[in-house]
């Protein structure tokens, strides 16, 4: 199924200002940093920010330190234009036994994206995508009125691979979310290689971006990344983000790896300077901070783990969750169950057609967050007081 500009947005359900925030163009919710002494800038009055998919820690402490010294070396001022990217780069290439010419920064991963998607689409070379999954190619498609298709997901809210195999051939781009926001569901390296080999194996021309943003929160044994992959093979890129597991969401450094040429060609349409001094300095010292990433990927399983179990034991369906956040079936709208979440102080995820209508995300903050969150969501769902309480 092909979608215009008019009917992608339409389906989206983008504007219009729903309780505790406000919708951007792009579909996104106004919020702040989710830090706990950050309450008093929540104009909303909201206590609990689980709408974002943010690290509600934040940067760690090597990240914040690197960012204090950015900002009095007398080296690296802040009023003028300097973009040294050389630290964080090798610190990727060294990750993962690349070369800097394998990677390309960005403004976030939503930058990675947007410049794939102008790279590699064009009217007569369409985006394929599963439906829901995250927008930001098929928003830039619209800007270059490159065809979108659109294809629904499996009845377990993975993306539909075969579907998307069979609509690749002749596209310019495949857009492949895993794990998949907002559905959080994953597939396996296995399930993943052979959609690779099958869509290049019909369409050579095609190129393949992978959306790796939340590969740190994921724990099934069957996932892996498809970084080796991407370097290897000209129609593969993978993008990663600073700006989950490493919560540095507001400072905006992501990042695509892929075969030198594919850079190469992203390169040439992208807009180098949406980098800033601080972010940079912030990833190159997060990237030596191993133990920190292990910890925060432990800390969310344990508090994700809380919170499904707290549903199942209630009763409500959900997809299998590999991310930071759930996608949990309530029964009711997104909008009757955000807005009267909202009431309570807490905000949760958007409308994702088509499962505004019995569906939600739900962002995993700490776990002292999620247990005053379920208390919350007890209440919205009218679940009776003493199950609540005994979960």
């Amino acid at each position: 199924m092909a979608l215009t500009r008019r009917a992608f947005v339409t389906t989206l359900g983008l504007g219009g200002a729903v309780a505790g925030g406000y919708y951007l163009s792009g579909g996104r919710l106004i919020g702040p940093w989710s830090r706990p002494d950050a309450d008093a800038a929540v104009t909303s009055g909201a206590r609990l920010l689980l709408h974002n998919n943010e690290n509600p820690l934040g940067p760690g402490d090597r990240a914040m330190e690197a960012i204090h010294a950015a900002m009095s070396d007398p080296d690296l001022p802040l009023a003028r234009y300097s973009f040294a990217t050389g630290a964080v780069t090798t610190g990727i290439a060294e990750k993962f036994g690349c070369e800097r010419g394998n990677i390309l920064l960005g403004c976030g991963s939503t930058q990675i994206l947007r410049t794939a998607t102008e790279a590699f689409t064009s009217p007569e070379r369409a985006l394929v995508i599963g439906s829901p999954s995250y927008e930001e190619c098929p928003g830039m498609a619209a800007v270059v009125n490159a065809p979108i298709k659109a294809l629904p997901l499996t009845g377990s809210k993975h993306l539909d691979l075969d579907a998307m195999a069979d609509a690749a051939t002749g596209s310019g781009l495949v857009f492949l979310c895993n794990p998949n926001n907002p559905t959080a569901t994953v597939h396996s390296a296995q399930a993943v290689q052979g959609f690779v080999d099958r869509v290049l194996s019909a369409s050579p021309e095609t190129v393949i971006v992978i959306d790796e943003a939340y590969h740190e929160y994921v724990t099934d044994p069957a996932y892996e990344s498809q970084v080796p992959l991407a370097l290897e093979t000209p129609q593969v890129v993978v993008a990663r983000t600073f700006s989950k597991a490493f919560g540095m969401a507001g400072l905006r450094l992501g990042y695509a790896l892929g075969h030198e040429d594919t850079i190469d060609r992203m390169s040439a349409v992208h807009f180098g300077m949406a980098r800033n001094a601080l972010a940079l300095a912030a990833a190159a010292a997060t990237l030596q901070d191993p133990a920190r990433l292990d910890a925060e990927a432990l800390r969310n399983t344990e508090a994700r783990k809380f919170t499904m179990d707290w549903f199942a034991s209630h009763g409500y369906e959900m997809t299998d969750s590999q991310c930071n956040f759930i996608f949990v079936r309530i029964n009711r709208t997104a909008a009757e169950f955000r807005d009267a979440c909202a009431t309570h102080g807490v905000l949760v995820g958007r409308d994702f057609p088509p499962y505004e209508n019995e569906w939600t995300r739900i962002s995993i903050g700490t776990m002292e967050e999620m247990q005053q969150a379920v208390e919350v969501f007890g209440d919205v769902l009218e679940v009776p007081a003493a199950i609540t309480s005994a979960a």
